[in-house]
């Protein structure tokens, strides 16, 4: 039955409840309070979900990679726990918010894994996809800002609910991309002039990456933001090398993000503001610099093994909840615990590396490279802001912070991976079945007919069936 088929999955999925539940309850006993039905209802929905997705996965997509969804899993639970910690600090309840936004993306992604049947289907409608992408990425810029001392524009008010269009844009857009890439590969791979050793493009056929770029440009300049653009064009740039393994258009690429980073710094002022918030954010603690301050305090004070669960004060950091997630955990579970959150974003965006180097078409190859790379470049990006690498952007920590924009992305995200993973590798077990019954038929032949060439050595080999290239060279076919 399909249902046993994924015993990896399901052990996995179990082991990471356990996880989460015993993090929850000593959270709770460890902050001096009574055990309620509100943790217990938490831990519920969190196990609930999971195991109905566990469950319709199994039916809809069994040959899927059985890593990813518990990996996610994980992180979705930690980011609940890490939550509930800063609701105990801060009297919010935002863990609510986040455990029913867990339900609802959960059910996207598996309504999505019910409805796409076959990930090829998505490329007629990758040009529809790429003009939505880049409406959504443009809405917040027109749209009514309900706080006008916002650091970023990214955000959409609908009523009580926030959102952040961007983090579907960069799904659209990116399907839209793979297409382009596979229509046109041809066009990419043509060499231009050698320099270094690198074969450049010819400057006519750069006009796809010179769009991108501008676009790009546009959306940092009138965003306020350089996460969404440094997203976007990262991501294509990656894709484009591979679809072409060429490290000129990595060259090129880095050449131009630096030209229009510094270009842009020059006319936006709360990009310069983040900049100098990046080199020195204790200069201005008590100004913008006080969340990076206090972020980099905490962690500092965390060191290698942190605080412990619930014995720190990550609360002090500014939406903690959100943007410094990462920073509220390296405070109380140490850089281990920090490193084991990033190890499990490396396993997710390997299994996708996988999957794509896996299947067998060229635009599955790319889109699901290309969803891994986005997933890899918003963690670098993320991260490298609450350490001070690069300045901080209004990206999300993928699957770990609170929002519900983020969460609804990023398992559709997941859901277009588990597809693709389940094609490439029901193909896989169909072509070794395939091969398997060739060589049992071939072995039931070669018991069952006598050794004609031993027997008359003129028969040339390839009449005997044991020689394949002088078997298609005698009959004129290519082998």
């Amino acid at each position: 039955m399909a249902i046993f088929r994924r015993k990896t999955e399901a052990a996995l999925l179990i082991l990471a409840a356990l996880v989460v539940m015993v993090a929850l309850i000593s959270l709770e006993i460890s902050q001096g309070n009574e055990l309620t039905g509100h943790v217990f209802l938490l831990i519920g929905g969190f196990v609930g979900i999971f195991l109905i997705a566990h469950l319709v996965i199994s039916f809809v997509a069994p040959d899927a990679d059985q890593i990813m969804l518990p990996a996610v899993a994980l992180l979705n639970g930690i980011g609940l726990v890490m939550i509930y910690r800063l609701d105990l600090a801060t009297g919010f309840s935002l863990a609510n918010s986040q455990i029913m936004w867990t339900v609802i993306a959960v059910g996207m992604m598996v309504t999505v894994l019910i409805f796409l049947r076959d990930h090829r289907s998505l490329e007629n409608y990758s040009y529809l996809l790429g003009l939505c992408g880049l409406i959504l990425s443009a809405l917040p810029i027109v749209w009514p800002k309900s706080d006008l001392n916002a650091d970023a524009a990214v955000w959409i008010t609908l009523g009580p609910i926030s959102i952040q269009p961007g983090e579907f844009a960069k799904i659209m857009l990116l399907l839209f991309f793979a297409t382009l890439l596979v229509n046109k590969r041809k066009l990419f791979t043509v060499a231009g002039k050698s320099f270094l050793g690198l074969q450049f493009p010819r400057l006519r056929d750069m006009g796809p990456l010179f769009l991108v770029w501008g676009v790009a440009l546009v959306i940092m300049a009138l965003q306020n933001d350089f996460g969404p653009a440094l997203l976007l064009f990262g991501t294509v740039l990656g894709m484009l090398y591979i679809a072409t393994g060429r490290a000129s258009w990595l060259v090129l690429g880095f050449g131009l993000a630096i030209i229009g980073a510094v270009g842009v710094y020059q006319i936006s002022a709360k990009i310069q503001d983040r900049v100098a918030n990046f080199v020195d954010p204790v200069a201005n603690f008590h100004g913008n610099g006080y969340q990076l301050s206090q972020a980099l305090f905490g962690m500092s004070w965390g060191g290698v093994t942190g605080t412990g669960l619930g014995e720190g004060y990550p609360e002090n950091v500014p939406v903690a909840h959100s943007d410094f997630i990462l920073a509220a955990i390296g405070e109380e579970l140490g850089l281990i615990g920090l490193a084991g959150v990033l190890l499990l974003y490396v396993i997710i965006a390997s299994r996708g590396f996988n999957t794509a180097m896996m299947n067998r078409d060229s635009y599955g190859k790319l889109v699901a490279g290309g969803l891994s790379l986005t997933l890899v470049v918003q963690v670098f990006v993320v991260t490298g802001g609450i350490s001070r690498l690069l300045p901080m952007t209004g990206l999300t920590t993928p699957f770990l912070a609170h929002g519900g924009s983020s969460l609804l992305a990023n398992y559709i995200l997941l859901a277009i991976l588990l597809r693709i993973s389940h094609s490439s590798r029901a193909v896989m077990e169909v072509s070794a079945g395939g091969n398997k019954w060739r060589r049992h038929k071939k072995k039931e032949k070669d018991t069952a007919a006598p050794n004609t060439e031993d027997e008359n050595p003129h028969v040339n080999r390839g009449q005997t069936g044991q020689g394949f290239s002088g078997y298609g060279e005698q009959r004129g076919v290519q082998a």
